[in-house]
């Protein structure tokens, strides 16, 4: 008997137990990350042949303590390694483990590496070749504290490549792992099986083998072992022949379905290349069609490993798909059974069922979840019945302001609005429409608010979102609104270029035009919440000289142009945003000299401009890095001097329409009486039903000479 380590992904040991023991090892013991266990020469070898769930199988060959890197050679050294392999077997040693002298692993390794090179030099006057790519020969050392423990790897290449898989699809399943959840949805092998996002397989390639009794290791042609002096290649060709005619044919269904043809190409590949090509059925089908292939009599399991994306701008699609496959599961298997496995319990959460079981796993270093639920026969009344929606306060609310929304805005004409923004505060996001585009801007939550109760909240607010409004995964977008530093509003989130036009309000009989792009930048190049003060400038400024400071998009410009102003002057320090502004003006048939568009600094600009304007538009940042004021700009307290500079710019006659978005904003009325200016506060007239409930969205004001 050998004591042997076989080692296994974290979650799976007392798995890897059960299995050791069936193939007939004793006195297995977990420990974390694999098992340890006893085996005769026998077993050692079906162990390699035919676990599925280890990733190594470890023959310990010796273990001491150190108290220097001297210790680590001499040790080493003496250990008697041509009776281990022969010298002329290439070697690698995987070194793991640091301690106070031993402090690199590299260092550890090619301490055990001259040890090995140097026994053979003295005791056959030859030495061994070292090779990291395909060596005859795994030597792993584990240090723990004080305690070396050397092993041989008799598995060689790591056990989960089976040897069929050539390509798979993005983030695929170790083979292990997929066993491991086979086994745990406690699918039987007479069952048929479907997995309705099979990408390259692995699932139902690895259930076909366990059906057809086909060893994991059959088709490997390498082996850890092969260079080990121990081997027996007799009664190892003895249990492969014996294992090679022990396979045999169910009558199992297979079925798998993906909605990407290259990938599923791949799939029918690896099960060739597995010897399971005439078992499995593969179809090219989009989960949201999915169907029952079998007859209703008949029932099944169904296992999954569905995508799940770490970015959040993935998250709305990953949503609708989750909802559509309960959805189509709940409505077309009904008494199968159902396994699912992912790195995102919400999103499991999606599918609107309960979990009679659910399992702990480590894919790679993601925290992952399988869930094992039953389907229930499906309610005759079940289509009449409105979803059961998570977050039900939420989803009244927006249904009640996307109904009276929605009449306002047809009656104004109006492609963009405001439906819902932060009016249940434990649901705090922004969702504004843009035509049939939906964006959801959540508000960052207090670093005190417990990260996944957040993520919770977000999840169902755009599930939510789209049940409401009948939206596809492609109509909604998820930004994050931060409070912006220096330059953040003008960096980019994506490079979609996805532009498209929307108008507003009409004057002089022409709707306002404008491009909007809702992926590629936090905001989206049309500020809704000033829509009235746009109108109002478009009715100020015919014949007017008129400048637009801090312009962005130039959108104030397009009104003010379309109102028949003398001239615009659009001044912005951010290049895309006044080639933006162009693009605006140009497709408003606002071109010539009369309309400039300026790349600066708005408040050198200001300081340095000696142009005059009847009508002047500003909306400041509240807070902003900038070559003056002390390097930054903060609107509450640099405004008197924003106000003299525009005063000197401003004729003698001309308006101001001065905005800023910072809440509790106060005009210091003292210091605008000794600038000689009045003002007069339009907020009220500013804000547009949509935004009647933020009365903090921003302040405006009229400003003219005293």
């Amino acid at each position: 008997m050998k004591t042997l380590f076989a080692s296994t992904s974290r979650g799976l040991e007392e798995l890897l137990k059960k299995e050791l023991e069936e193939i007939g090892s004793v006195n297995c013991k977990i420990v974390q990350g694999g098992v340890y266990f006893d085996a005769d020469e026998k077993t050692l070898y079906q162990s390699l042949l035919w676990s599925r769930l280890a990733s190594r199988i470890l023959l310990p060959i010796a273990e001491f303590d150190i108290y220097s890197d001297l210790d680590l050679y001499s040790c080493a050294f003496n250990i008697k390694w041509s009776d281990i392999f022969a010298v002329d077997s290439s070697f690698v040693i995987n070194f793991v483990g640091v301690n106070d002298f031993i402090r690199n692993s590299q260092y550890g390794a090619l301490k055990i590496k001259d040890a090995i090179v140097d026994h053979f030099s003295r005791t056959m006057n030859q030495r061994p070749n070292v090779a990291k790519q395909d060596p005859d020969i795994r030597i792993h050392a584990y240090l723990n504290k004080n305690r070396v423990a050397l092993s041989i790897d008799l598995s060689g290449d790591s056990l989960h490549q089976r040897g069929y898989r050539q390509q798979t699809g993005q983030a695929p399943l170790k083979e292990n792992l997929a066993t491991a959840i086979i086994l745990r949805s406690g699918w039987q092998v007479t069952a048929p099986l479907l997995d309705p996002m099979c990408g390259s397989g692995t699932l139902l390639i690895e259930a076909a083998m366990i059906a057809s009794k086909i060893p994991p290791g059959l088709q490997r042609k390498q082996w850890g072992f092969f260079a080990w002096k121990g081997f027996n290649p007799t009664l190892w060709n003895e249990l492969l022949f014996a294992a090679k005619h022990n396979v045999c044919k169910p009558n199992t269904p297979f079925i798998g379905y993906d909605n990407n043809a290259v990938v599923l190409e791949r799939a029918k590949q690896n099960a060739i290349q597995a010897g399971v090509s005439d078992l499995i059925t593969f179809k090219l089908q989009d989960v949201t069609q999915l169907t029952n292939p079998l007859p209703p009599e008949n029932t099944g399991m169904i296992i999954s490993n569905p995508p799940y994306g770490e970015r959040l701008e993935s998250e709305p699609a990953l949503i609708a798909l989750h909802t559509a496959l309960g959805q189509q599961i709940k409505h077309n298997f009904a008494g199968w059974r159902l396994s699912l496995f992912s790195g995102t319990s919400q999103l499991l959460d999606c599918l609107q069922m309960r979990a009679e079981r659910q399992f702990k796993a480590k894919n790679g270093p993601l925290d992952c979840v399988q869930k094992n639920y039953v389907i229930a026969k499906r309610d005759p009344q079940q289509n009449t019945q409105t979803p059961n929606l998570p977050a039900t306060d939420f989803a009244n609310r927006l249904r009640k302001n996307n109904q009276k929304l929605e009449k306002w805005a047809k009656q104004e004409q109006l492609e963009c609005y405001r439906l819902y923004d932060a009016d249940l505060p434990e649901y705090n996001v922004a969702i504004d429409r843009y035509k049939d585009k939906i964006v959801v801007q959540e508000y960052v939550a207090p670093k005190n608010i417990d990260p996944q109760k957040t993520r919770q909240r977000l999840f169902d607010i755009i599930n939510a979102t789209m049940s409401v409004l009948g939206l596809t995964a492609d109509q909604l977008i998820l930004k994050t609104r931060e409070k912006q530093k220096g330059k953040q509003q003008y960096q980019k989130l994506a490079q979609q270029q996805d532009y498209f036009l929307v108008h507003e309000y009409a004057i002089n009989q022409r709707k306002t035009q404008f491009w909007v792009n809702v992926t590629d930048y936090l905001d989206t190049g049309l500020f809704l919440d000033h829509r009235l003060a746009r109108k109002m400038i478009g009715e100020m400024s015919a014949g007017k000289d008129f400048l637009n400071l801090f312009a962005y998009t130039g959108s104030a410009t397009v009104y003010a142009g379309l109102g028949k102003a003398k001239s615009t002057t659009t001044v912005d320090m951010s290049r895309t945003y006044l080639q933006w502004a162009d693009r605006n003006l140009k497709q408003n048939g606002l071109t010539g000299k009369n309309h400039r568009l300026i790349q600066a600094d708005c408040l050198l600009y200001l300081a340095q401009s000696d142009a005059q304007f009847d009508l002047i538009f500003i909306d400041p940042p509240t807070f902003s890095n900038s070559k003056r004021m002390n390097d930054t700009f903060d609107v509450q307290r640099d405004h008197l001097k924003l106000m003299a500079d525009l005063k000197r710019l401003l004729r003698p006659n001309g308006v101001i329409m001065f905005s800023n978005n910072k809440r509790g904003f106060k005009m210091d009325d003292i210091g605008m009486k000794n600038l000689g200016l009045s003002y007069q506060d339009i907020t009220s007239q500013t804000l547009s039903l949509d935004f009647k409930r933020n009365k903090q969205i921003h302040c405006c004001f009229i400003i003219k000479h005293l």
